[in-house]
């Protein structure tokens, strides 16, 4: 009976190893399989040399972007808002009509300045609605009237003389003749002179004609520049004087950069210099051009004004912060990449490069950024390349160079 537990006894061992030993081996096989199943195929991507390239010397400085030009628009003559078409944000151009006066008034005063302008023309002898207002005094009806009473009294006095001198006459018809001459005389210098006053009358009606036409014409209200409106200051209906204020427009492009330079920096910068600009909240960079420079030095805070036109591609607003570096030599080299080239996460920049066909990350440190590059302190080294437009590659994962 011991004889028959002993044999049993072996082969449940026998029967436990050969168990245990398929288990393991069916273990090995799915683990390798799952390993073989998280293998990806390689990304492609594209790389970019880091090279030295001419970035500048330049000199910070914060300040603020203000409109190019602002101006307040309004009336020029009196009247009720009949229309206004523009309101805040409206983007306007120079010579469009933002507003309309009610002109039936000057409408009337029109056709009063044209019916006293051909009044002053007839009493001249013109046709009324001709355009020509020249006139020879001598040719008209008043002035050659009082020209043949002139001659008629002329001969009378001629002839009352030769009368008294062969004594046919008294000499008392001769002073009667003379006097008649004199105020025949005078009567036609008062008629040269009254058509003196009509032409004068009649520039004077032609000026009040244009005066209308320009107050009818007045009653549309013109942006003067090309803008936006910053402020809609009356409404439909409102009776303005003349004069009243009826929007405000500012001109957006380009903007107005105005910096203050430190004095120990002042004497490297100069008109003509370009401005890299950057405001909060965007990535871009803007180019801009030194255009004047404060003519003395701030004695409170020992800095020198500066400003500069910076083209605005329509982001950029007036009142905005903004850093400014001005390039006071473009000469000097720097370690440089393309902006696509850099990632940012947590604060913190980096660069992945390829190494041994995997993609590798390397933190760097930034200095100053163009429109396609940005300067490498440190972190990088000049030859390297660099993958741009990474996205969301990791570091670790298999990449393949692609031209």
């Amino acid at each position: 009976m011991f004889q028959t537990r002993i044999p049993l006894l072996g082969v449940s061992l026998l029967l436990a190893a050969l168990f245990l030993t398929s288990c393991k081996s069916d273990y090995q096989a799915s683990t390798r399989q799952e390993r073989g199943g998280d293998s990806r195929p390689a990304r492609q991507v594209k790389t970019a040399v880091v090279s030295e390239t001419p970035f500048g010397e330049t000199v910070t400085a914060n300040g603020t972007l203000a409109a190019y030009d602002q101006t307040t628009v309004s009336v020029k003559v009196p009247g009720r808002v009949r229309m206004i078409n523009v309101d805040l944000g409206s983007v306007v151009s120079r010579g469009q009509v933002i507003a309309l006066v009610d002109s039936e008034d000057y409408r009337l005063r029109v056709q009063q300045a044209e019916a006293s302008l051909a009044q002053a023309r007839a009493r001249l002898g013109l046709a009324p609605d001709g355009t020509d207002d020249r006139v020879d005094p001598e040719q008209t009806a008043t002035v050659r009237q009082a020209r043949a009473v002139l001659d008629e009294a002329r001969h009378n006095r001629d002839r009352a003389a030769r009368l008294v001198e062969q004594g046919v006459i008294a000499k008392a018809e001769f002073e009667t003749a003379t006097a008649t001459f004199k105020v025949a005389e005078g009567r036609y210098q008062d008629a040269y002179e009254e058509i003196r006053n009509r032409q004068g009358i009649l520039a004077q009606r032609r000026s009040e004609l244009a005066l209308a036409r320009q107050q009818l014409k007045d009653t549309a209200v013109v942006a003067p520049l090309d803008g936006i409106v910053q402020e809609k200051l009356t409404s439909i209906g409102e009776f303005l004087a003349a004069g009243a204020p009826v929007v405000n427009i500012v001109r957006m492009d380009p903007l107005r950069l105005r910096a203050e330079i430190p004095e120990r920096e002042s004497q490297t910068v100069r008109t003509g210099q370009d401005v890299r600009v950057n405001v909060e909240g965007d990535p871009n960079v803007y180019v801009g051009k030194i255009m004047r420079l404060s003519p003395v030095i701030a004695e409170q805070n020992r800095m020198l004004v500066v400003e500069a036109d910076v083209r605005n591609n329509g982001k950029l607003r007036p009142g905005s912060f903004a850093h400014a570096e001005i390039v006071t030599n473009d000469a000097k080299m720097a370690v440089t990449v393309p902006n696509n080239a850099i990632v940012t996460f947590a604060g913190i920049e980096k660069v992945i490069v390829v190494q041994n066909g995997k993609a590798f990350e390397k933190p760097i440190t930034t200095g100053r950024r163009s429109t396609d590059f940005t300067e490498i302190v440190a972190g990088i080294s000049v030859g390297e390349k660099v993958i741009v437009d990474p996205g969301n590659l990791q570091s670790g994962q298999a990449v393949e160079v692609v031209d």
